[in-house]
């Protein structure tokens, strides 16, 4: 109906417009603090800007049209909004909180909500990453409230490593790492480095000795006319770099195993560092992502959060947006399966470098989706 929103009936007008608005109100006030300004960045996003920092992906569900020339996108989301605004102010350190609309499509026929009210709040340039990571999560706890949602964390910065650790290639793990988000399409790569290399490999045969021949252009010629956008240079160059990925020797199944097990860890912070520390001793690799780990728990425990209480999943935020890389969190509603997380967020470091074309600042955030929470307390479908 018109007068509904997302996950609530009614609340675009009269009692129950004032209700979300009490409800945003009381959010923003627990987001916030003495220090955070209040931003509001601009609907209409760059598209290209978007789509090389939150994964081509995004387009499948971002809203899109053209202004002069340009292709422009509906805020899927504000952390690259409220980051370009952090960014292009040149300040250092700094808190925002915001509110306001952002529009996701959807598969056809779904009745999920195309267009919700994200409330958030970002903290840039922070000298201590671990309390900054506590001071997000603390107060997105209090905007929660005694909402009936599980807390689950993870760790980007933890797979990441883990797939830094790989004795192979560089471009195995560059490859590897930009489908950290995609979990099917990493566990193809894995299967082709490791144990169907040798099979990838025969198949190619013939085309691996036109690029030991240098003939892979006279190989095309002979097969007709060209089909398709690629240039024949460009199928030459990708011919070359398939032989040298068929020169690589494949993965072992025990480097394959022990990243495996870093990206399937789940209990709680506590139990899963004692596993980490395990594993240090054959990933020496991951001594720096689980130090940093280890500075976060303690850092929550010195704000009440008890790290033992506190769930972990190794591959928790893996299917969300590519931008985050290190601590990531969410607030699920284990008994409403038709919403999305009440709350998510995490660090994004590696973001704020690309904005500034390589000087970037400390960033964390988090946000919380009130219509979502709201919908917990009032019954609405």
């Amino acid at each position: 109906m018109v007068t509904d929103r997302a996950y609530l009936k009614g609340a675009r007008i009269g009692p129950g417009l004032a209700r979300f608005e009490a409800e945003v109100e009381r959010i923003m006030a627990a987001l916030g603090g003495p220090e955070a300004a209040r931003v509001d960045a601009d609907i209409l996003q760059p598209a290209d800007l978007l789509l090389d920092l939150y994964g081509e992906d995004i387009r499948a569900r971002a809203f899109t049209t053209r202004d002069d020339g340009a292709e422009m996108m509906l805020r899927p989301d504000f952390t690259l909004p409220v980051a370009r605004l952090h960014m292009a102010s040149q300040a250092e350190a700094a808190q925002y909180v915001y509110c306001g609309p952002v529009w996701r499509r959807q598969e056809f026929g779904s009745d999920r909500p195309r267009e919700y009210v994200q409330a958030g709040l970002e903290l840039f340039g922070q000298d201590d990453a671990a309390a900054a990571d506590a001071e997000v999560l603390v107060r997105v706890q209090a905007a929660l409230g005694a909402a009936p949602v599980t807390l689950i964390t993870g760790d980007m910065g933890l797979a990441i490593a883990a797939v830094e650790a790989l004795e192979t290639s560089a471009v195995r793990r560059a490859a590897l790492r930009r489908h950290l988000w995609r979990p099917a399409r990493f566990q193809e790569l894995l299967r082709r480095y490791g144990a169907a290399h040798a099979g990838v490999t025969a198949g190619r045969a013939d085309l691996l000795a036109a690029v030991d021949a240098g003939r892979v252009s006279e190989a095309i010629e002979a097969a007709g006319t060209v089909v398709g956008l690629r240039s024949v240079e460009e199928v030459v160059a990708r011919a070359e770099r398939l032989s040298r990925e068929a020169a690589q020797p494949p993965l072992t199944g025990e480097a394959v195993a022990r990243l495996e097990a870093v990206l399937a860890l789940k209990g709680s912070c506590d139990g899963v560092l004692a596993d980490l520390r395990r594993m240090v001793a054959d990933m020496p690799k991951l001594d720096r992502a689980v130090n940093r780990f280890e500075a976060r728990l303690a850092a929550f425990r010195a704000r009440g959060i008890d790290p033992d209480g506190l769930a972990f999943e190794g591959s928790f935020g893996r299917t969300t947006l590519e931008y985050y890389d290190g601590f990531v969190f969410g607030a699920v509603a284990m008994d409403r399966p038709d919403l999305p997380p009440v709350a998510s967020g995490g660090r994004y470091d590696a973001l704020t470098r690309v904005l500034g074309q390589g000087e970037g600042v400390a960033a964390v955030g988090g946000m919380i989706r009130p219509e979502a929470l709201m919908s917990l307390s009032e019954g609405a479908e």
